[in-house]
């Protein structure tokens, strides 16, 4: 699939089937998510999949603050992955000091570039994706284990998709341009 090509038809997946992603695309997917640019090559980002029903209901039912549209979201798909972020790295100096006067936002900027590069890879694989950030963090700890230093950044649905969303409305490129 053409990048181009790539970008423009993936969509937001909410309805999955049963069919189990496999380690190998799951593998395909990081692999290629492990090239997303990210502050001085810092490479944040880490993906922990979530693919035990039990793990995956208790992540639907006690972690998205009650966001029922997340809920079934996330207990139809047949993966959910927990993205974290290493922290004190993107955006600051080897002696702790900022490099921008943009704070800890960049950790969060890089998880986002990270996520997207994700999303693209599965959809060029033939898998389907959905970004979720309404989540209790904390009691997202209480189902996963979050390594010590990282901070979960978003859950993200991936399976096999069970339908193809319609593109929704994009804003016209004279609204989203402007030359200076």
């Amino acid at each position: 699939m053409e990048a181009l090509e790539c970008i423009k038809t993936r969509r937001s997946v909410r309805k999955f089937t049963d069919q189990p992603v496999t380690r190998e695309e799951l593998e395909q997917v990081v692999a290629a998510a492990a090239y997303a640019p990210s502050w001085k090559n810092t490479q944040v980002a880490r993906y922990i999949v979530v693919t035990d029903k039990e793990k995956k209901q208790r992540l639907a039912d006690d972690c998205m603050m009650d966001f029922a549209f997340n809920q079934k979201t996330a207990s139809g798909a047949p993966a959910t992955v927990v993205l974290t972020m290493i922290t004190g790295r993107s955006g600051y100096e080897r002696d702790g000091s900022f490099s921008t006067s943009q704070g800890t936002h960049w950790q969060s900027f890089d998880a986002g570039v990270a996520a997207q590069t994700f999303c693209l890879a599965a959809h060029a694989l033939g898998l389907g994706t959905v970004i979720m950030g309404v989540f209790d963090e904390d009691k997202v700890k209480q189902v996963v284990t979050i390594p010590e230093g990282q901070k979960v950044a978003a859950l993200i649905a991936i399976g096999h998709p069970a339908e193809e969303p319609m593109c929704p409305k994009r804003k016209d490129v004279e609204t989203l341009l402007t030359l200076d």
